[in-house]
């Protein structure tokens, strides 16, 4: 759901035009495993998953390192994993089948099915279809209103009321902005047509005609499964476990959980014009009409341009088209690519999410059976990432040197407390923690908080309780000696768009 990687796709491929000749053509068979186990050491990575097929059958399908950092739980091919943003290609898939069935059109008007759908753009609303809500093109900016809607208590029709408050940033069908809540949308849609919730129609409708019996549709069910992965991240250049994503209120964005078998049974039916053996599950319709660009993402001048289907990103690389998607995840991201002029399919699961295995690693694999000779991708990929980490462990540590020396803040402590407001989000309050700090509840998060220490005049070093939020320094707005408003911004993980909350 989170974490798109598309810049540093981009970048790889660049790199790949420029690379030094190794010889790469028994990559699969004899250096594959030994390659992953030390990218996980790497990266740090306590395990992975990863499925290929090829031509119709399965070449590898094998779980790499520990489900859970400090235990001896080995992760195998049936091990769940969340796919966060995986999940948009079955949300896809399903509305395309229900067109090919002509219970529904993807250029029908959304308020045909949702009557009470709004953008603050009136006729933008009034004209957004089916087939924009799947091709993040409806003028929000990527991840734009995220923060309202992560891990909160809202509802799904909340959540779609809220789109109506978000200020969109491009004008309508203009440019691309990954916009998680209009595949949650799209998903009220299908249970609008089916007369059945989301999750019942992809587990009825795809799940169970494929045999992927292991995959969970709802965040809610991954904890009480037995062979699970457990949630990693860095907290101050320290790995460790975090809390599931509960994110059933966005589920058909980004909730589902699976393994590297169900995988491969998504993939082969993919690359198979929809087929498990004789049966038709997916009508080969409705897998085109998924892979047909929809807008460009990013410049059209670039070398390596990128556009959008339905669920999948679409690029050239080498000559060939990849059809493909990342997922991010509270502690997980994965990446699922097909290559369909070459019958390839590759699946990776991993559970760190800070990591961009994920793409080299599928880099690696594409370049052995395109028998290019190219050097690891990952070395160049890993030395950006680690220095970028170094400068951020950097950052944050002059933050809280400032902190340390008590500058004291430019009012009273007092005077920044009390409620705040956004029309976005709801409501915050501010009371005075048990030292020399602040603390922050929110309305639509009641399990997390935040902790504001002074760094002088009006602005504050904040640590949110839940790390995925991130670190941040939130600055006040003041008028005639008075607080009038307070900005909010949250990891970029989360969402980039930073929030003005006005006081009351």
């Amino acid at each position: 759901m989170k974490k798109i990687h598309l810049l540093l796709l981009l970048s790889l491929f660049q790199f790949a035009a420029h690379a030094q000749n190794v010889n790469r053509s028994k990559f699969i068979n004899d250096s594959l495993d030994n390659y992953i186990n030390r990218s996980l050491t790497n990266w740090r990575i306590p395990g992975a998953a990863v499925c290929i097929v090829k031509d119709g059958r399965i070449v590898l399908r094998r779980g790499y390192g520990i489900k859970e950092l400090g235990l001896n739980n080995k992760v195998d091919e049936n091990t769940l994993f969340m796919i966060g943003s995986n999940t948009k290609a079955f949300t896809a898939t399903a509305m395309a089948m229900l067109q090919a069935q002509k219970k529904l059109n993807l250029d029908d008007k959304v308020t045909k099915y949702l009557p009470d759908f709004k953008l603050d753009n009136k006729p933008a609303g009034e004209m957004t279809t089916l087939r924009d809500l799947l091709c993040h093109r409806i003028g929000f900016g990527t991840f734009q209103g995220d923060f309202t809607y992560w891990n909160s208590n809202l509802t799904r029709k909340e959540i779609v009321e809220k789109m109506s408050h978000v200020k969109a940033i491009y004008p309508f069908r203009s440019s691309w902005g990954y916009t998680n809540a209009a595949f949650l949308t799209a998903g009220e849609v299908i249970e609008k047509v089916t007369n059945k919730p989301w999750e019942a129609y992809i587990k009825e409708t795809l799940l169970a005609p494929l045999g992927m019996s292991s995959t969970l549709t709802l965040t809610k069910d991954l904890a009480t499964s037995f062979n699970k992965s457990a949630a990693h991240t860095l907290i101050d250049g320290r790995l460790a476990a975090i809390p599931y994503a509960q994110i059933d209120n966005m589920a058909p964005a980004g909730a589902m959980s699976s393994s590297a078998t169900d995988m491969c049974k998504w993939m082969l039916a993919l690359l198979g014009n929809g087929k498990v053996g004789n049966k038709e599950v997916i009508p080969a319709a409705a897998i085109r009409a998924t892979r047909q660009p929809q807008i460009l993402v990013g410049n059209d001048d670039d070398a390596n341009f990128s556009a959008y289907g339905l669920g999948w990103f679409l690029q050239g690389y080498k000559g060939h088209r990849m059809v493909m998607h990342t997922g991010g995840v509270n502690g997980f991201v994965s990446s699922v690519t097909l290559i369909p002029d070459q019958n390839l399919g590759i699946v990776i699961l991993t559970n760190s999410d800070q990591n961009d295995l994920i793409e080299t690693l599928n880099l690696d694999i594409i370049d052995a059976y395109l028998k290019q000779s190219n050097v690891n991708h990952g070395n160049e990929a890993l030395t950006a990432v680690k220095a970028q980490q170094q400068r951020d462990l950097q950052t944050d540590k002059l933050k809280r040197d400032t902190v340390m020396l008590n500058l004291r803040p430019a009012l009273s402590l007092n005077d920044y407390t009390g409620k705040y407001s956004n029309d976005l989000y709801g409501n915050l309050t501010i009371t005075k923690g048990e030292l020399n700090d602040l603390e922050v509840r929110f309305e639509h998060h009641p399990k997390m908080f935040a902790k504001l220490q002074p760094l002088g005049g009006n602005r504050f070093y904040v640590t949110f309780s839940d790390p995925v939020f991130g670190k941040a320094v939130f600055p006040f707005t003041v008028q005639n000696n008075k607080v009038v408003s307070l900005k909010v911004k949250v990891a970029d993980f989360v969402e980039y768009t930073p929030y003005e909350f006005k006081k009351k």
